[in-house]
């Protein structure tokens, strides 16, 4: 009898732990891990503050919070999913979704959204996250690109200020630019480590497409005028006019910083969200404001790549998952995520939140412009990350430095260019 007692015991202690680990809990309670990439102190905050209300008031569900990183998240997503060890809920950027998406490693969330959250967010957001048929992220965040400019030094030099009502073309900026440089002083300091983006991005408002795709469906690349007009002002302005920096045309945008404060520039062109960095470093008694960027042929159109949360195909709990990406971005708590990372959200509830509508520090500049925002050229071109690595970004940062002329920056990006995008589309 102690003999059969001792066997029940252990067999009973073998089933509970047959039962407790992976993405089910004990007594059946589920856990999903959601990948934050979430790096500002006011962003991170904020995230954790909605896990833990999702997990107060959903015992049966609980979401645990994951730290990644944008320096390495390709990379480290690609490892995940192939080695079966993926999060649920993935945060990640639009122009990072195509390959994922098409490699099938993403759900599609076209039936596992709710009608609230999809009539939410504007057509033209949903575009970037939409792959053939299917959507394979929620557009929740999204960050135009602007000038923060030295607000005392525009108006000592009595140039026009701009507003998303009467921008600068891309002539007139040229000319401010030359204007307000001289005596080891630029005008403009154009920060362009990573220049595809934010060259693609602003081509959009002089009628620049570059990627074109076929009736049969296959993406080409072209490089016509309307391509030309973003990258010839930034060209000229470094190495004819000498009115931008040519030491921050290497740099990261918050490497610009410190001399845009010592007031060795007049402008940096940003991402909306840099502002929170320089509301907090900047010294005392330095004045700045926010700009929109130049407009061209089609205004102030500007390409975005949203930032999206997915989920993974392999995740067992899609349902689940989706059900917490649409707590996550109820207008009030996208209102808090948007505030916590100084950018817009797309959610036309939540950018009619008057927080997103004060003048300081900007705010109702960049509310202003997020009807102009659109889709990125790149969002659907597939072999866009190793096109961007090993051929765009070379090619730009020559031509931008004054080492190959128009022509050859052409003929790469071309040339170059359709040979990696023809391997992927095969």
């Amino acid at each position: 009898m102690r003999t059969r007692m001792i066997c029940l015991q252990v067999l009973t202690l073998l089933l509970a732990g047959c039962t407790s680990g992976g993405s089910g809990g004990a007594h059946g309670r589920i856990t999903l891990r959601f990948q934050s990439l979430a790096w500002q102190q006011e962003s991170v905050e904020a995230n954790k503050e909605l896990v833990k209300e999702w997990n107060a008031s959903h015992p049966d569900v609980k979401v645990e919070y994951v730290q990644g990183s944008w320096d390495s998240v390709h990379d480290q997503l690609l490892t995940s999913f192939e080695g079966g060890e993926a999060p649920d809920i993935i945060h990640d950027a639009s122009d990072d979704l195509a390959d994922f998406a098409y490699g099938g490693y993403l759900a599609d969330l076209t039936d596992l959204l709710p009608a609230r959250l999809k009539s939410d967010i504007p057509q033209r957001s949903w575009r970037t996250a939409t792959f053939g048929d299917g959507i394979y992220g929620v557009p929740f965040l999204q960050e135009p690109r602007v000038l923060i400019a030295n607000s005392t030094w525009l108006k000592k030099a009595g140039v026009r200020i701009p507003t998303p009502e009467h921008p600068w073309t891309w002539p007139e900026f040229r000319q401010v630019t030359k204007r307000l440089s001289g005596k080891g002083k630029y005008g403009v300091a154009w920060p362009l480590k990573e220049p595809v983006s934010a060259t693609l991005n602003l081509s959009l408002s002089a009628g620049g497409e570059l990627f074109h795709r076929g009736a049969d469906g296959k993406v080409t690349i072209r490089f016509a005028a309307a391509d030309q007009v973003v990258p010839r002002t930034i060209h000229d302005q470094a190495n004819t006019d000498h009115s931008a920096s040519p030491t921050t045309l290497g740099s990261g945008g918050s490497d610009t910083l410190p001399g845009f404060f010592a007031g060795k520039y007049a402008m940096v062109p940003l991402g909306f969200s840099y502002r929170q960095q320089i509301a907090q470093q900047a010294p005392k008694g330095f004045h700045w404001q926010v700009l929109p960027a130049p407009a061209g042929a089609d205004g102030l159109t500007q390409g975005v790549s949203p930032q999206t949360l997915s989920v993974a195909e392999d995740s067992p709990h899609k349902k689940e998952a989706a059900a917490f990406v649409d707590f996550l971005l109820r207008p009030e708590n996208m209102v808090r995520l948007a505030l916590g990372d100084w950018m817009l959200p797309t959610g036309t509830r939540a950018l009619d939140d008057p927080a997103l509508h004060t003048a300081k520090d900007g705010w109702a500049t960049g509310t202003a412009l997020a009807a102009h925002l659109s889709s990125a050229p790149a969002q659907s071109v597939r072999g866009y990350p190793e096109w961007k690595d090993k051929v765009a970004t070379p090619a730009f940062q020559e031509y931008y430095s004054g080492d190959i002329d128009l022509g050859e920056l052409r003929s790469r990006l071309e040339k170059d260019g359709n040979l990696v995008l023809a391997r992927y589309q095969r």
